[in-house]
């Protein structure tokens, strides 16, 4: 995992607000939005005088393209390094990002700049939003389990930032200007051997007629953000899907020993927690991104599950649910052991 090193605080945040949006009606109730998200830093790829001019989309694609092609690396390989395997030891780089657009995809500039095999699969996810770290994870499972040799590297890649517009003026995307950071964040599923969770089933669910709820407008001047007020109220009919991916495992999702969930906003995690009737402090990894974060999107679920490796793991064969929440609203989920080393894929 890897932020960028400017940094914007809640306070900070809250008084560019002020500044920039003085007349604005709703003023207050974006004030207090932005305060009730828990997020006390962000990290952001320019300094804030910059992040806030609009040079216009061109200029911040090609600002998405160098930054992307300057840091990725770096992280790429220390996910290499933690899972003990070179660039020759991959088989499929799975990269997701919806923060820029690059053709063909940065993992073909990553095949030739960090010497992957010229046969490694390619599969890039654009358009999945944050749920797009929780579709990495069950494509890689997807992928070492048709080949069982094979490893699979996911890396995302999100300048939220570069994102930002100075005239969207709805409540919600001040609410995202206060909400959403920039991080870049890579994993590798081992299809045998390695410690971590060992993936054993993977689901998708989309909750009907909510394609709007979540989406890009897409203009001359970039992507503009909609976030529609009901995106919170979204774990009520989501919880049910995570039961049933367990229940169809023969486990039961208010009853596992760790959770790895994306962490749009703190509505989420105290939503889940009542509708898994899950202790909330199961959800410390995600709470604790989005604390010193933000809501990085897809990375989101790849930094927790970060904390939980640093945390020392859980116990072997402690039984575990990952899952990403983005636009559709989709639902990408996950259960898994937790496993060591020689336990992995036997």
């Amino acid at each position: 995992m890897s932020v960028p090193e400017h940094v914007i605080t809640m306070e900070e945040t809250l008084e560019l607000a002020r500044e920039h949006h003085a007349d604005h009606p709703q003023l207050p109730l974006a004030l207090r939005l932005i305060e009730n998200t828990g997020v006390r830093t962000r990290h952001i790829v320019q300094p804030i005088e910059e992040t806030l001019k609009h040079p216009g989309f061109e200029e911040r694609n090609k600002l998405y393209e160098a930054e992307a092609k300057a840091r990725v690396p770096a992280v790429i390989q220390r996910a290499l390094d933690d899972a003990e395997l070179l660039t020759s030891d991959i088989d499929v780089i799975i990269y997701v990002s919806c923060t820029g657009f690059m053709m063909p995809s940065l993992t073909a500039w990553l095949i030739n700049e960090m010497d992957f095999p010229s046969n490694t699969r390619q599969l890039p996810i654009a358009q999945l939003g944050c749920a797009a770290g929780g579709a990495a994870i069950n494509r890689a499972h997807d992928f070492c389990s048709a080949y069982p040799e094979g490893n699979a590297l996911i890396v995302a890649c999100e300048f939220c930032s570069l994102c930002y517009q100075p005239t969207d003026l709805g409540v919600g995307s001040l609410l995202s200007n206060g909400l959403f950071g920039d991080g870049i964040a890579a994993a590798v599923v081992r299809g045998r051997g390695g410690s971590g969770v060992q993936l054993e089933r993977n689901g998708s669910y989309l909750i009907p007629k909510t394609e709007d709820w979540i989406a890009y407008d897409v203009r001359a001047t970039g992507f503009h953000f909609l976030l529609d007020k009901r995106v919170p109220t979204t774990m009520e009919p989501l919880a049910p899907a995570l039961q049933d991916l367990a229940g169809n495992h023969g486990w039961d999702a208010s009853d596992l020993d760790f959770y790895i969930i994306h962490a749009g906003g703190p509505r989420i995690l105290d939503d889940l927690s009542k509708f898994l009737q899950v202790d909330p402090h199961a959800f410390r990894f995600s709470r604790a991104t989005l604390t010193e974060y933000g809501n990085i999107a897809s990375a989101v679920v790849l930094d927790a599950l970060r904390r939980l490796f640093e945390e020392g793991g859980a116990e072997h064969r402690a039984r575990g649910l990952l899952a990403g929440f983005g636009p559709g609203i989709t639902a990408e989920m996950t259960v898994g052991r937790w496993v060591q080393n020689d336990e992995m894929r036997r």
